[in-house]
This record gives structure tokens, sequence and C-alpha cells, in this order.
């Protein structure tokens, strides 16, 4: 008992004078949870928790009905196949389309990764509804029960409910509380496995998945330089290929440096923006002074004080790299090819078969693997040979090594100060006289402080572990995200879990076995005298209350989600003091990304917390499972009507969200055994140790069972859903490159935007020489880009007029340099550029509520633009590359070939471009300019036939070069 009595908490407050303040650090590492206010912390953060949390409700019950562009932002900017149900103007119109959704029509709404997140979250809730009753109705009783009798009279009520105080038979309790944890979430994972497995092949036999070219592709990466060709992708394939069909195939290009130049172009381009935005914030009274910037190091122009006039500067650069990216376009089809290609079949289950037939092999040493979406690679990672990606890995390794060990004092700091302010007395007497003076006051700090803080450093882990693992060699942004989950939940659970719950226990029994050491013990004896695993234990005890009060917390976090407070504290100070682009605001009414790594992560820690401190401290599991039932629902409304997924996965997070469940609870086993045997004996250990084997059974049966057809349409021969959409019929010819091509290559290059109130000034600000000279030439390539209009000289750096009204992202959804942003809102069939598409009819094409927008008002005539009428000929293209006409399917319908928004009305005055000084105006001194994003309304062969413009028009010269 004198070991034990050693390690119990202290229950009064008092610095030991006879200890120096370094030695008093030393004894708070020894135990720094020992303060009697966390039990009144525990009671602050429950009511500012739920008080906040309720007011917070409240306030987006009120301010939602008149904010639909923060709060139902899809239900804006959705098509009509992706549009959630309409809201009423009522305080709670908003609970029942929420609550009535299910989940075969949230399918068809916000995708399968949405439907999985969902499913997740109403898997943990019912696991700790489940797990919480049995807490409430029979451990607490039982450690309350058993344990008080051996608690001392000073004592708090959290300690009694734990199992400090039990020893012998009562903690049986503890190993049949196991073995019920187990069995639960056993039950629980299998249930919800088999039902995505059912919901994923119903998202692989669903329209939209049938009718897509990545599901009857697979990427095949590494190739030798021997093999890099269409027919050598062709033979690497019939190595593993047992259909017997030969597919078309492609074989990449070495871009060389076109996505930096790009990327950089687009900098630049925003930079302008924001000069200009700055400069012209009140066009009336324009700062005395141009706006300058500090010339770069390789600039050999003239400068002022090592400063350039940067209006002028970023034109020129922008018209310089302009033609850069122009020229490397018009000779790419010279470069060497890279070790990727493509290779596409006419039937998906004939891709899956030869997919599932290369499982495991390396034909000629290549990896194949279905493709992902086009817009789910990360072209520059495909190019990386297989050892440039393993030395990629293993630095990737080392950085969040470093960052573990960097975080391991920062995370001690506050598991002996922030957790427990009492302990930052003991070396800060003034601090001490304050919180002597006012406990109740600082209990409450204590309880929001600690984890408050803890939360705020936690926000910036995911963003350093992203741009780790984007240098990590990873091929498609989905790999990249579930790799960032894996990191991020090893960190948390290692560093913000089992060290910060540990470190004071590790090094209190080092102190303890140094003691015992010089009374003369030899080593061994020293050892078993300190009682390794009874510190424990009697850590993990002290240190619960902090995890609940954090847990509690989370339910605030909740609330902040659902009134998007930050993106409106942000937004708010940024167009109240700051001078944002019109581009910035238009990106601001976008529905949000929802980061599916960071909110897992969350997920499956208070999951694995809750798990680990389930017999420790069972209140846990109530206030978790509190937790999840109101996030469940708020997660649910968010995901219907605010946020998006970028890059739909089709439910491939799931496995790595099962494994991270089996592992939590075998920790929580490990947890349990070391509590029973501080004070038991190894039978109780005993008795817990097969669930472990039983847990990895379980992984082995559910990844034999069910994995496979989670991955793969068919493993071989056609499936009756493929038959009844294929209906013995292949597919027309299709050219691979149109989708499966370097974005690089044909993605339109941005314009600057101004704001309508300032292009007026343009004509006087913009300086410097607009006309190009000499024409361009073209040639063609293998990369199906089109040809360079001729006779046709570059303009340089037009400008789009933005009015005011028209700074929506609902006029640029379908813009290829806004597409992105619209994620799983527009189906593939309607993502169509909007370079590509027609004219828009107003009256007649309703939008995705089913109500038309109104038309914009028309400018005077001497302010309209000029509309490009200018068709493409395919008799220049060679065959190979001309594509064949085809009719509008009627599924299509009007969203497939048509854009959304008035933003291709030719008298649209947002879509007006300047082009410098000697264009910007007429001889009566108006503003006039040519629109760059202007297609002819349809575009007809030579058979009269309409032929999709996504067909025909993809490449640079529709967008740069016809002027």
């Amino acid at each position: 008992m004198s070991a034990a009595k050693a390690v119990y908490p202290r229950q009064t407050f008092a610095p030991d004078p006879n200890l120096s303040t370094g030695e008093q650090v030393l004894q708070l590492v020894a135990n720094p949870f020992q303060a009697s206010i966390q039990y009144n912390a525990f009671w602050a953060s429950l009511a500012t928790s739920l008080g906040f949390s309720a007011a917070l409700a409240l306030l987006f019950c009120f301010v939602r009905p008149r904010n639909n562009i923060v709060y139902a932002p899809r239900l804006k900017n959705a098509d009509k196949d992706h549009a959630p149900p309409p809201l009423g103007k009522g305080l709670f119109s908003w609970v029942k389309p929420v609550n009535k959704a299910s989940e075969s029509f949230l399918m068809e709404k916000i995708g399968m990764d949405a439907v999985i997140f969902l499913r997740l979250t109403r898997m943990l809730r019912n696991i700790f509804l489940v797990l919480g009753l049995v807490g409430i109705a029979i451990m607490i009783p039982v450690n309350v029960t058993l344990g008080s009798k051996g608690a001392s009279s000073g004592s708090s009520a959290f300690t009694v409910m734990t199992p400090l105080f039990i020893w012998g038979r009562g903690l049986w309790a503890q190993v049949v509380l196991a073995w019920f944890i187990d069995i639960v979430v056993m039950y629980f994972l299998w249930h919800n496995y088999r039902r995505v497995h059912r919901l994923r092949r119903a998202y692989l036999e669903s329209p939209e998945y049938q009718k897509s070219l990545h599901s009857r592709t697979i990427l095949i990466r590494d190739i030798p330089t021997k093999a890099r060709s269409n027919e050598g992708i062709a033979h690497i394939t019939d190595e593993v290929n047992p259909t017997g069909i030969t597919p078309k195939t492609r074989i990449e290009r070495n871009v060389k440096v076109l996505p930096e130049l790009i990327e950089e172009y687009e900098e630049n381009v925003k930079e302008l923006e924001s000069v200009l935005a700055k400069y012209m914030k009140n066009p009336d009274r324009l700062p005395a002074r141009r706006p300058t910037m500090k010339a770069p190091r390789k600039y050999k122009g003239q400068t002022v004080n090592g400063k350039v006039d940067a209006i002028e500067y970023l034109t020129d650069r922008i018209r310089a790299l302009e033609m850069e990216i122009n020229d490397v376009r018009e000779r790419v089809d010279s470069r060497d090819a890279l070790p990727y290609g493509f290779a596409t079949w006419d039937q998906i289950s004939q891709a899956h078969t030869v997919a599932f037939s290369a499982r495991g092999k390396r034909p000629q040493g290549t990896k194949i693997r279905l493709a992902p979406r086009p817009n789910d690679l990360i072209w520059n990672n495909l190019k990386l040979s297989r050892a440039s990606r393993r030395s990629k890995r293993f630095v990737n390794g080392i950085w969040i090594a470093v960052l573990t060990v960097i975080w391991t004092p920062i995370n001690a700091g506050i598991a002996i100060f922030l957790s427990n302010l009492s302990n930052l007395g003991l070396v800060w007497p003034r601090f001490r006289d304050s919180l002597n003076a006012h406990p109740a006051g600082w209990a409450f700090v204590q309880g929001i402080a600690s984890p408050a803080i803890t939360s705020l450093v936690y926000l910036v882990l995911p963003i350093i572990f992203r741009r780790l693992q984007i240098r990590a060699g990873d091929v498609t942004k989905t790999d990249r995200e579930r790799h960032v989950l894996r990191n991020l939940y090893a960190f948390f659970t290692f560093n913000n879990l089992i060290i910060f719950s540990i470190f004071s226990a590790v090094w209190q029994y080092v102190t303890i076995v140094i003691e015992y050491d010089r009374q003369g013990n030899d080593t061994w004896t020293s050892l078993r005298k300190g009682n390794f695993f009874l510190v424990i234990t009697t850590a993990l005890c002290q240190i619960s209350p902090f995890w609940v009060t954090w847990l509690l917390q989370r339910n605030l976090g909740a609330a902040i989600d659902l009134v998007q407070l930050w993106h409106l504290t942000y937004v708010w100070f940024a167009r109240t003091f700051m001078a944002p682009t019109p581009r910035q605001n238009i990106e601001w009414t976008a529905p949000p990304a929802f980061e599916y790594a960071s909110y897992y992560n969350y997920f499956l820690f208070y999951s694995t917390v809750a798990l680990c401190y389930s017999t420790l401290q069972p209140i846990v599991l109530v206030v978790t499972a509190l937790y999840f039932s109101i996030d469940c629902f708020l997660k649910k409304y968010l995901l219907m009507y605010v946020f998006v997924t970028k890059t739909e996965s089709g439910g491939q997070f799931w496995v790595t969200l099962f494994n991270r469940m089996v592992f939590a609870v075998m920790l929580s086993n490990v947890v349990i055994a070391v509590v029973v045997k501080a004070r038991g004996t190894w039978a109780l250990v005993a008795a817990i140790a097969p669930l472990l084997i039983i847990m990895i059974a379980f992984k082995w049966y559910c990844m034999k069972t069910f994995d496979l057809d989670l991955k793969y349409y068919a493993r071989g021969g056609m499936q009756d859903q493929e038959r009844l959409a294929t209906d013995g019929k292949t597919h027309k010819a299709e050219k691979i490159s149109s989708q499966f091509g370097h974005p690089a290559l044909y993605k339109p290059l941005v314009t600057p935007m101004v704001h309508a109130k300032a292009k007026h000034l343009l004509g006087e600000i913009y300086r410097g020489r607009l006309d190009s000279e000499g024409g361009q030439s073209f040639a063609f390539s293998d990369i199906a880009m089109q040809p360079i209009a001729q006779n046709k000289p570059p303009q340089d750096v037009p400008f789009e007029i933005v009015p005011e009204a028209q700074q929506d992202f609902q006029f640029y959804k379908n813009r290829a340099d806004f597409r992105e942003e619209a994620g799983d809102m527009v189906s593939e069939r309607s993502q169509t550029p909007i370079s590509f598409m027609g004219k828009e009819n107003y009256e007649s094409r309703p939008n995705s509520r089913g109500a038309s927008p109104p038309a914009p008002p028309h400018p005077p005539q001497e302010y309209r633009g000029v509309p490009h009428r200018k068709q493409f000929d395919q008799s220049h293209v060679p065959s190979q590359f001309r594509t064949e006409p085809r009719r509008k399917s009627t599924e299509e319908g009007d969203l497939g070939m048509r854009p959304h928004g008035p933003y291709t009305d030719p008298y649209d005055d947002r879509t007006n471009l300047l082009h410098g000084v000697g264009d910007v105006r007429t001889p009566t001194g108006e503003f006039m300019s040519l629109d760059r994003w202007r297609t002819p309304a349809a575009s007809r062969n030579s058979t009269g036939v309409n032929t999709p413009a996504d067909e025909l028009n993809s490449g640079y010269d529709y967008f740069r070069g016809m002027r």
C-alpha cells in the first residue's frame, strides 16, 4: 500500500518551501493532475458547452432564412440532379427536410462519400448510446459501490467513479465490460459493412458511373522506356487481359514546365487583381502614388529604390507567360513520353476484370489499377519512378517523426500546467495567490482554456500533414486524403492520447525506482516495487476529467460548424477592412469543401478516447454519446445544404475507418488489461487476451468477405446491370485524351477580373504597349489540341469587368476556372466547360430549383461586347484525332449541354474584356471589349448533326486564340 499511497492524488494545494522552483517543476512532472478544482471545471465546461451550443443553434435558426448564401449554398448552386429539398422560412423549417431525407435519396443528392460519412456518424452514435447506457446503469454504480470503501473522505466524485480504489473480485466487472464493448462494436461494424457493401454496389450500378469514362479505364504506371507508346501499353495489358478484347490506349507526353508556367501565370493574375482592387477601392479618390512592388531578382529593367510599378510589371509578366505557355503547348508533341498511360475498354466489366487480374502482379514492372476520376489525379506525381516515390515516403516519415518529437514537450507543458492550473501556481507565486483568492473563477477558466487551446493547436495539424503528404508521391487526391487521415490519427493517438495520458506516470515510475535504488535495493527489486501498472492506472484515472471536459467542448465545436462562425468572421473582416477582388467575392459565395480527413480523424479520435476511458471514467461514454447524437443531425444538414465533396471517391474511406475502429477497440482492451493487472492478478489479464485475437480474426473475415466487391464492379464476365445499359451495343469512338490528358494542355488561362465600378479608370492606369508583333503559327500533335487561330495576334492582358450584382458563384459554377469549387453539385455529364457550350436561353431553361433566373439588364448598345462567331473546322485535324458526331441524349437534357446562370448572354456587361488603352474606348469615349468566353450556340459538322462542343472545342485556340 505504500507505493499506492505514493501515487494517489494529493487533495491539498500547498507548495513545499524547502524545494526550489526547478525541483517543484520536476515534482509536477511526476504528478501533474492533483488539484481539487477539476470537479468544478467539469461543471463549468458542461455549462458553457451546452449553453453556448444552444445559443448558437438558436442564432442559426433566426439567421438562416435570411442568408441562404452562407447557410444553403448547395440549394442555390446545385443542378437539378443534386439540388436538396427546398427550405421554408420558419425558424425550424430546416429540421423536417433533414430528418426526412433517406440514405437512397442522399446517395443521389450529395454523393457516396458524404453518405459514408453520415453512416459512420450514426454508427458511432448508436455504439456510444448503448455503451453509455451500460456505463450509467452498471459501471458507475459498481465503481462507486466497491470503491467508496477504500476512498478517503476528501476524494472527488470523479475519483470515486474510477476503479482506482477497487481490488480483487470487483475487477471482474471491468473484464465483462471489455467483452461487452468488443461485441457491441463488432456487431455495429459488421452491420454497417454490409450496408456499405450495398451502397457501393448501388454506386457502381448507377447511371452516372455506368456512363462515365473512368469506370472503363485503367491506369498503368512505371512503364519501361521501350514500352512507352500506345502499342506498348496494349502489349502490357495483353499479359493480364483474360477478356481478349483490345483496349484503346494512350501514353502521356511530357509537358515539361507547362504546369509550373500556368501556376505562375495564375498567381500573377490574382496578384494583379489584388493590386488593382486595393488601388481602385475608392474610384473617385485614387491614391496619389501608383502601387509598387519589390522587383524580383531576375528583373533586368529599371527600378526606383529597388521597386517597380506593380501594375506595369504584373501586366508585362502575364503577357510574357501567356506567350510562353502558348509556345510550349504548340511544341508539346515533340516531348518524350512519360512512364504512365491509360487503357479504355467498351465495357466496365472488361476494365475491372483486367484490373482484378493484374492485382498483385507487375507485368513488365508496371503497376496497374483502376483509373480514378480525371479530377482526382495528381498529375505531377504520376511521372515519379518507384525509387522516387519510395524516397519521398521515407523523407515524409522523417518529417512526421520530427514533428512528433517537437510536439512532445509542448504536449507535456499542456498536460502539466494547462490541464491543471494549480500546478502553474506552484511555480508562479502571484498566480497562486490569485488562484487561492478566486478558485471558482479559475475553475471556470480551467474547464475551458486547456481544451480550447489544445483544439486550436490541432487545427493547424491537418494543414501540415496534408502538405507533407502532397510531397510523398500519392497519385490521387483520394489516396492523399486517406494517408492524411492515417497519419493524423496515428499522431493524435500516440502523442495526444498515449503520451499525454501516461507522461506523468512514466516520469513518476522512474522517480520511484530511483528512490528505491537509493535505499540500497538492486535494480530488479526497485523496478518491481515501483509497481508500473499501478502508476499507469493512477495517472489515467487522474487525467480522465480532462478528457471529459475536452469532449464536452466538442459540442460547442459542432454548433460553431453549423453557424459557419469562422467563415462569417473572416469574410466580414476581409470585406470591411480589406479590398477583396471580384474573384475572391465569387469564391466566398461558393459552397465550401468538406474536409473529410480532418473530420474523420476527429470522430475516430473521440471514439478512441471514449473507448480507452470507458472503464476508467464511464461518464465519458455518456458525453461522447451526447456529442454524436447532436452532431449526427447537424452534419447531415451541413452536407445537404452547405458543404460539397470536391473529389468524389465512391466511398473509398470506409476500409480505412473500419481498420481504425478495430485498432481503437484493441487499444481499449490493452488499457483495461493494465487496469485489472494493477489491482488484480494475471488471471484477469488472461480473460481479456482472447479479445485481441478475436478482433484480428474479425478484421480478416470482413476483408475476405466484402473488400473485393467494394473495389471491383466485376471480376469476370458482364454484369446484368451492364447488359441492360449497353443492350449489346458498344460505345462510340472516343478520345481518351479529351479527359485523361494533362490539364495543362487544355486548361483555359484565367482573365484578370476588375470591379465594374472602376472600369472607367482602366484606360488611365493601364500603361505599356498593347499590340503584340507577328502572328502565331500552329502545329498538330497527338495531345488532341486544336490549332491556334492564324493571323490573330494575341490580346495582351484583357480585363473581365464584373458588376457587383454578379459577384456570385451561381454565375460562374460552370466556368473552367471556377468549376473545381462546384465539387459534387454538378454531375459528370454536365461538367462541360462553359467555353464549350452554347448561348443560354434564360426564359425557357429552369434552374436547379425549378425557377427561371431573371435575365440581367441589357446595357446600352454602345457597351455591348462583340461575341465570337467562329466555327472550328475539323477537316484540319488528322483523322485519328477527329471525334464522331452524335446526337444529344435525352437523358442529358438541357443540363448536360447548357451552362448555368446568365453569364453567356452576349449583352452581359460582366463578361466584357478590356484589352488596353488602344482598344478600350470607342471614338465617342465609351468602353468596349471582346468576350473571351463566348462561343457559338451550337457547332454543326458537315452532316448537319449537332456535335457536342466539348468534343470539338477543347483546344488552347478556343480559349486564348480566338479574338
